[in-house]
């Protein structure tokens, strides 16, 4: 579930960023997603 939520950050942030919308709020949610891998990785868990 926490892929899932992933890859539907990106693709939010991907959009934003190609139609130069929702300015500062892609850049979080990018962060966000960001953040969530991190976390993960530092768990130990397996991200695939």
């Amino acid at each position: 579930m926490l892929e899932t939520i992933i890859v539907i950050l990106v693709v939010l942030w991907l959009l934003g960023v190609l139609t130069s919308f929702g300015g500062n709020l892609i850049w979080l949610l990018l962060l966000i997603a960001g953040a969530i891998l991190i976390f993960r990785l530092m768990q130990g868990r397996n991200i695939g």
